[in-house]
Formats: structure tokens, C-alpha cells, sequence
């Protein structure tokens, strides 16, 4: 059974940086790839970031050149580095993979962390 559980949000001033992590339970290898998702209070989930299971990255153009999706060495945790951070980067950030069964990812078979909260001023 993956779960996923993020860490590291936490409050800044406006051009710090934190570093936000999601860590997957019961095997990487169990899963496609790894996506953030943000959602500020009044607002619509919006997506972040991706990194496929090859290693291949994406960014939304409003954090493009400041985040950075990199997976970690023990390949069950994904960093989001987030630099130069603005206030209208305060969000929970949510981490979300989607199940691999038999080989294949199955795109309906999503799983998503409980968030973690990143607050600029």
C-alpha cells in the first residue's frame, strides 16, 4: 500500500528559499513519476512541477528558473527545491503520483499527500 507524506514547509521572507519533500511508503517502484501541486486558500489546485520516472522534469511558467524537482538517492524521496520565493508562492503543497500495477501506470490510481504548508512574507 504507497502512501505519500511531505515534509519541510515552513514559513520565509520573500526571496528565501525552503526545500519541500515527499517521500513515498511501500516502494518507489510501485509508482509513475512524481508531481507537485500547489493550492493557495480561495484558489484551485494548480500543478508545479513533474518528474518522470526517467528523470525528465517540467515546470509551470510561474516558478519556472526558481524550483527545482530532483529525486533523492535513496529514489524514494522528491525534493522541490523552491529559491527566490514570493508571497504568491504561499500555498499547501501537495505531492501526487499515480499507481504502477502489473508494469503499468495506471493514471486513475492516484495517490496524494496531506500537504505541506509553505507561508512567504
Amino acid at each position: 500500500h504507497v502512501q505519500l507524506v511531505e515534509s519541510g514547509g515552513g514559513s520565509v521572507q520573500a526571496g528565501g528559499s525552503l526545500s519541500i519533500s515527499c517521500t513515498v511508503s511501500g516502494g518507489a517502484s510501485n509508482t509513475c513519476g512524481m508531481n507537485w501541486f500547489c493550492q493557495a486558500i480561495g484558489k484551485q489546485r494548480e500543478w508545479v512541477s513533474s518528474i518522470t520516472s526517467d528523470g525528465s522534469t517540467s515546470y509551470a511558467d510561474s516558478v519556472k528558473g526558481r524550483f527545482t524537482i530532483a529525486k533523492g538517492s535513496d529514489r524514494d524521496t522528491v525534493t522541490l527545491q523552491m529559491n527566490s520565493l514570493k508571497p504568491e508562492d504561499t500555498a499547501m503543497y501537495y505531492c501526487k503520483t499515480v499507481g504502477r500495477i502489473h508494469g503499468v501506470c495506471v493514471l486513475r490510481a492516484e495517490i496524494w499527500g496531506q500537504g505541506t504548508q509553505v507561508t512567504v512574507s
